[in-house]
């Protein structure tokens, strides 16, 4: 686990893209759990970074696509341990790019934590180990609004 993640509060900004009902998420090593989890591309905002720059950096490092920023849907608060996260998610649009497994630049190659990413509909998510527990429950019934 990354020291920066641990004893401060972390704004993250995320993004929710939906393609023919199925959500695009990515596949890393929880810092807060310690394992493998699926959840929305997205990461950590920088000092004097918008949420929606932030996120725009963060889906196209995470996974090759260029987005466009819609209206925000949920926050999510996240304390565990030293872990205390507070996370915008937003719905975005594909504007560019292709899909392709991204990294996080502040890792090292060898120590990247991201290691698979894909389309998924409801039905597949609900069999997943993923976060927050948003994605499976109330975003499919508030996604058309």
């Amino acid at each position: 686990m990354s020291a920066s993640y641990t004893n401060r509060v972390r704004v993250r900004s995320c993004g929710l893209l939906l393609k023919d009902e199925k959500l695009l998420l990515v596949e890393l090593m929880s810092p807060v759990t310690n394992e493998w989890t699926w959840i929305p591309p997205g990461g950590g905002v920088e000092f004097g970074e918008s949420l929606e720059d932030a996120l725009i950096r963060e889906f196209e490092e995470e996974t090759g696509i260029q987005i466009s920023v819609g209206k925000q849907v949920h926050v999510n608060e996240v304390i565990h341990g030293s872990i205390h996260a507070i996370e915008f998610y937003h719905r975005v649009n594909q504007k560019g790019g292709e899909l392709v497994l991204g990294n996080d630049p502040e890792l090292d190659p060898e120590k990247q934590i991201i290691r698979n990413i894909g389309f998924f509909d409801r039905q597949e998510i609900e069999e997943m180990t993923m976060a927050p527990d948003y994605i499976k429950s109330a975003f499919w019934e508030e996604r058309n609004l």
